[in-house]
């Protein structure tokens, strides 16, 4: 079967915030492969990736997106990792173009599932999906008694693991931070899993992040997540030999599998969080989960919007046994909540378990999709490039 079409629709809040919430907006792409649809997200500037997909060629290594898709056969995994490879070829110096092939890799890998009526996880080589221990993903409050009630009201929904990031959080004094930190180990209560997430605020600042090492090592962070930019190999390093029983996390900000490689070899992490949405889809990320196992390394999904890109996320590494935490955003707009017909929401047990319905096992809600939808266009003199297609 050929790929007919490529369809990409913008949709987004009625007001978008400057805050730390990747769930105000969204891209997702709709893929017709003969009679069968495969759907993706891209966790990208929409727009931006919009524009990689139809932008005319510069040059032999900075080609649309589109050229290198469109067309092409798609009949078992080894095309999808043909489509990858071609894209890359074709669009080298293009650089968003890895973000526009993560969606297109994940609704590639959703309608090759649907065709062979196979759930993607079992086409990546896993034999069954092992459960997920979901921690509850949102942001520190703007005090560090918000931050306690938040913590106290996930625990109260049965979440057994909490992370806090982004917010205030390494803005002001470090007095302010340990606050913030002592708020949501209090909130989360003694045994629950406490996971901190800096968003890179400090750079590459070793001694900055230093300084909360007492705090986080007295309320037992299992993770402290970004201190650093995704590139500051070095600097993540040095924390980590600094860091004793709080390991590092990262890897949410890796474009392709050379950053994500990179950093499970050089920077001293314990936890690589990869985004499907972001590395190139499905196809890389299942590739870092080998690395990650090779490296010692706990694999854990990176997601902060829809249903959609949580189960693209969670397929890269469902049977592995040894990774058994996965993000779980609990502060989702309602664009995000309501994108998919189908919730991937905690079982009776607490855990997260991947759809087993074929393909990504969830479809979009095309009258949630109709709601938010932006109206968009694309015109390079009096062509019309793009145009935001019918639902």
């Amino acid at each position: 079967m050929k790929i007919e079409s490529v369809e990409w629709f913008y949709v987004a809040m009625p007001e978008v915030q400057d805050i730390g919430d990747g769930s105000q907006d969204a891209l997702l792409v709709r893929i017709q492969v003969g009679e069968h649809v495969g759907w993706g997200e891209c966790d990208a500037s929409p727009l931006t990736s919009i524009a990689s997909f139809v932008c005319p060629m510069s040059h032999s290594a900075c080609k649309p997106v589109r050229d290198s898709v469109l067309g092409q056969r798609l009949d078992d995994p080894a095309d999808i990792r043909r489509i990858v490879d071609l894209v890359r070829a074709n669009s080298m110096d293009l650089l968003q173009a890895d973000h526009t092939l993560s969606g297109i890799d994940i609704a590639l890998w959703d309608a090759l599932g649907r065709r062979l009526d196979e759930p993607v996880f079992r086409l990546l080589g896993h034999r069954h999906a092992t459960p997920k221990l979901p921690y509850a993903s949102q942001l520190f409050g703007d005090t560090a008694q918000e931050t306690l009630q938040k913590a106290q009201r996930v625990r109260a929904l049965g979440f057994r693991a909490a992370k806090f990031g982004w917010g205030p959080f390494g803005k002001g004094a470090v007095e302010a931070d340990i606050e913030q930190v002592a708020a949501a180990r209090e909130g989360l209560g003694p045994d629950g899993v406490l996971l901190i997430d800096a968003g890179a605020i400090w750079r590459d600042d070793v001694e900055r992040a230093a300084a909360l090492l007492p705090v986080l090592q007295q309320c037992r962070v299992t993770w402290l997540e970004e201190p650093f930019t995704s590139g500051a190999l070095d600097a993540y390093r040095r924390l980590a030999q600094r860091s004793g029983d709080v390991r590092l996390a990262g890897g949410e900000g890796c474009h392709n599998y050379a950053m994500a490689e990179h950093m499970l070899k050089y920077a001293g992490i314990g936890y690589i969080q990869i985004d499907a949405g972001r590395i190139g889809g499905i196809s890389v990320a299942r590739q870092v989960v080998d690395t990650a196992h090779a490296c010692g390394v706990t694999y854990v999904n990176h997601t902060f919007t829809s249903y959609l890109a949580l189960s693209a996320s969670l397929q890269p590494y469902a049977g592995s046994e040894a990774d058994l935490i996965c993000e779980y955003p609990v502060e989702a707009s309602s664009l995000a909540v309501g994108l998919t017909h189908e919730p991937v929401v905690p079982g009776a047990d607490g855990m997260i378990r991947v759809p087993e319905r074929p393909g990504l096992g969830v479809t979009p809600n095309l009258d949630v999709l109709a709601r938010y939808l932006v109206d968009v266009e694309i015109r390079i003199g009096r062509q019309v490039v793009y145009r935001t297609p019918a639902l």
